[in-house]
């Protein structure tokens, strides 16, 4: 198993990341402010749009490095992709699979059980610490629902079915997310889901996590060889990459929708690590950027034992543990892609 190494966030605007060596360097009006070896890096996150050298960029296109664009306030803008890894072959039965329905829906059908189940566990992890702080009868009827989603999942026959199940379960899982909030409540509250902008502290949080997520399987995709812009479920699209898509959604629930409530639970964030601006959107400030890339670098080095592999990992490794197993699937060596059930 491969060793999960750090990632850097550059969270000040007007920091520049050059390379100087086998280091990277940070300065900020010409003044440096910051210097690490790139040996001990896996990510790099720059919320800066004074941007990185090019020797930078291609130094870590040839270690791997992934290196993450993104503006001041969170959204995407590109990501450094290197040589591309693994057997050609992979990639052809990888488009093979995408071009048949039939072979799509086996796939997405995994997906989308792992997502369910996994929101299912999210639900009741609330019921199991909180037994007496929610309606526990509302989160059992919701946690049976997802339960026989679940079962439904198993004998679909088409992608179109398949969504409608899932945007089903969605809706199940969505409508007691308000009610796993129990601190901080007249600052974070769902009242559905806003994205470009996100209209509510609540919504800027996801969508700044699911971003650090989306990077992170696309990278893992990448490691072993697929191509992450070719999707089963989330089908092609011009500069979306949907197989990324696709691996994020059984990993949202546990990964990001999980590390959210625990931050707000937690009072590990608060209402002034956002700005509300008169448009109506709503942001991470930069302190607030800091406070939950550095709770989530300590989230990915927690140890847990993976339900399919049987080996304790880090949590940052199950996006590339899954885009592993996906790739195995796809050579033939697995009988299906095992989607990562939390427990």
């Amino acid at each position: 198993m491969r060793q999960l190494l750090n990632t850097l966030f550059i969270t000040r605007e007007e920091a520049y990341a050059s390379l100087d060596g086998e280091n990277i360097v940070i300065t900020e009006k010409k003044e440096e402010i910051g210097r690490f070896p790139l040996h001990i890096l896996e990510e790099i996150y720059l919320f800066s749009y004074s941007g990185a050298s090019p020797a930078l960029m291609g130094k870590c296109a040839e270690k791997g490095i992934n290196l993450v664009f993104l503006s001041p306030r969170g959204k995407f803008l590109c990501r450094v992709s290197g040589e591309s890894k693994g057997n050609v072959l992979l990639r052809r039965k990888q488009y093979k699979f995408a071009d048949s329905d039939e072979q799509c829906v086996d796939i997405a059908r995994n997906f989308i059980f792992g997502k369910i189940s996994n929101c299912r566990q999210t639900i009741n992890r609330t019921k199991r610490d909180h037994e007496n702080r929610i309606d526990k009868p509302k989160f059992d009827d919701i946690s049976e629902k997802l339960r026989e989603s679940m079962k439904s999942v198993i004998d679909v026959k088409s992608l179109d079915e398949l969504r409608g199940i899932e945007g089903a379960a969605a809706a199940m899982y969505y409508s007691v997310f308000d009610e796993m909030i129990l601190q901080q409540k007249e600052s974070f509250h769902y009242e559905g889901r806003s994205r470009r902008p996100p209209l509510d502290n609540l919504n800027a949080l996801l969508s700044f996590v699911y971003v650090l997520l989306a990077s992170s399987c696309a990278h893992a995709l990448e490691m072993v060889g697929l191509d992450s812009y070719v999707g089963f479920m989330h089908k092609d699209r011009s500069g979306r990459r949907s197989l990324s898509l696709d691996l994020m959604e059984e990993l949202r629930p546990c990964m990001a929708d999980r590390f959210v409530i625990t931050l707000i639970n937690n009072r590990m964030v608060s209402e002034s690590d956002f700005i509300h601006q008169e448009d109506g959107a709503v942001l991470l400030t930069d302190e607030g950027r800091k406070k939950v890339s550095r709770e989530w670098q300590e989230k990915k080095k927690v140890i847990i034992e993976h339900p399919f592999i049987n080996e304790k990992i880090e949590w940052g490794l199950v996006p590339y543990v899954q885009a592993l197993l996906l790739s195995r699937f796809l050579r033939g060596d697995l009988d299906g892609y095992p989607p990562f059930l939390w427990k």
